[in-house]
Order: structure tokens, then sequence, then C-alpha cells
């Protein structure tokens, strides 16, 4: 499999590394373009993947059956792929669309019809090799070819195939949530400034914690409320806390805010 990234940014940068650290993909099978040179060559010397000029030559490069990574900002997207259309289209090309917003139909009108395409909406904690991805494909895309980007995506953390349906709500825990997740950390950091510790060190506390919890989750497989009743003793500390969070609507709140993201995301989608 031959795997070429039009846009080397954060996102794909990290993408990149996750598949050559983990050996998914050889360096010398993947390639890799940007809008004005600078950050391709840079992630070629790191990563010793070919950084190449033009995205037509890397869609010839993929070759037959290879795979095309389009890692721009969504307003680009006609711009970069109507171009490259009927490129994609002889070599049997699998499409993979980072943009949020993008749905598969809008993608398939920029390209020929029949065209396989995923799309993959990742998060911003793929940067640190934890990160959470949805992977959906359409009609035209095979389980073997969705399940080789959902191979791709698990370099970099998780990933799992979601119908297109449930995207907006995929979207509104993974992507916006390490921005919830964010104000967690920074509002237990406060509390325990207001009671004497320093900032730095409390940020530290809260945010290992959370990324412990995170794991304790995941790798032990326990629920969540199990969890919460392992560290929760009769009339101890931590009820007293989990009761005045809920007297305050902590968990109502954080359901709010999940729905007006989500109905956000329908009002874009919209116009």
């Amino acid at each position: 499999m031959r795997v070429g990234f039009i846009g080397a940014g954060n996102m794909a940068g990290a993408i990149v590394r996750g598949i050559v650290t983990e050996g998914t993909v050889p360096p010398e099978d993947l390639a890799v373009t940007s809008a004005h040179g600078r950050s391709a060559q840079a992630l070629a010397r790191e990563t010793g993947v070919d950084a190449l000029t033009d995205n037509l030559e890397l869609v010839e490069r993929t070759g037959p059956g290879g795979v095309v990574v389009v890692a721009v900002k969504p307003y680009l997207f006609a711009e970069v792929l109507e171009p490259l259309a009927d490129a994609l289209a002889d070599l049997d090309s699998l499409v993979v669309s980072l943009a949020a917003g993008l749905t598969l139909d809008t993608l398939g009108s920029m390209l020929a019809p029949g065209q396989s395409i995923v799309r993959v909406m990742p998060n911003v904690n793929a940067t640190v090799g934890a990160g959470m991805a949805a992977v959906c494909g359409n009609a035209s895309a095979t389980e073997e070819q969705v399940d080789a980007v959902v191979g791709l995506f698990e370099t970099v953390g998780s990933a799992l195939v979601l119908p297109e349906r449930l995207f907006p709500a995929y979207a509104a825990i993974a992507g916006s949530g390490p921005a919830y997740a964010a104000y967690f950390v920074e509002a237990l950091a406060r509390a325990a400034v207001r009671n004497g510790m320093p900032k730095a060190q409390a940020t530290r506390i809260a945010a290992q914690t959370m990324l412990g919890t995170a794991r304790t989750l995941l790798e032990k497989g326990v629920a969540p409320t199990q969890l919460a009743d392992m560290v929760s003793s009769p009339g101890g500390t931590t009820i007293a806390g989990t009761v005045a969070l809920e007297e305050a609507g902590f968990s109502a709140a954080v359901v709010r805010g999940i729905q007006a993201a989500v109905d956000r995301d329908a009002e874009i989608a919209a116009g």
C-alpha cells in the first residue's frame, strides 16, 4: 500500500510519524505535499518520507489502488480535489478526507462518480499518539479499504468505524471533548489553588489524574459509575464532592454542552 498526504500540517504530520514509527507503511511508500513546501520538506527530513511539490505527481506516485489522504482546510477541498478527479478515478485511488463538516456526499460531488472515499474525523490527541478517530466509507469503498484506513489511524491512538449519521455526536465528544476536559482540569487546579497548592503543581496532578482515569476505564473495562463507586467510601470525601457537583447541575450541564455542539453542527451543515 502506497499512501500520499496532501497537506503536512500538525494532524498529517502526527499520522505520518505514527505510520512510520509503527512500521505500518515503509517511508519509501509514503509521500507528502504542502502548500508552500516547507512543512512537507521538514516532515520528510524527520521521517524519511518523500516530499513532493505537485499534488498530481503525488497521486500518480501512489499508483493504482493507492491511498490519498487530503489534510487541508475544508474550504480548500474543491480547489484541491477537482483538478485531481480524473487521475484519482483512472488509478482507482482511495480518497481519505480529514475535513470536519464535509459529508461523503459533498466529497463525492467534487470527484468522479463511483470514487472510493473514506471520511475520517481524528482529534487533536493524535499529536501525542492518543487520538480518537471515527471512520466511515461511502458505497464505493470496500470493507478492506475501510479496515486499512482504521489501521493507519490506530498508529496514533484508537479508531473505529462509525455510521456517518453519528458523526455529529462523535465530534461533540471526541472533537470538542478535549476542550471540555481541559476546562475540567483547569477547574480542578483552581480548586486546589484555592486551598493553597501552587497552580503548576495542581495542573500536573489534575491532568495526570485524568490520564490515569481514562486508562483505567479503557484497560480494565470498568464502567464509569463502577470506577466512581471504587473511590467513594460511605460518608467520605468523594461522595460529598460528587453530591455537591450533582446539586450544582454537573451532569446536566455536560449533556447540555454536548447537545449545543451537536445542534451547532447541524446549523453549520445546513448553511
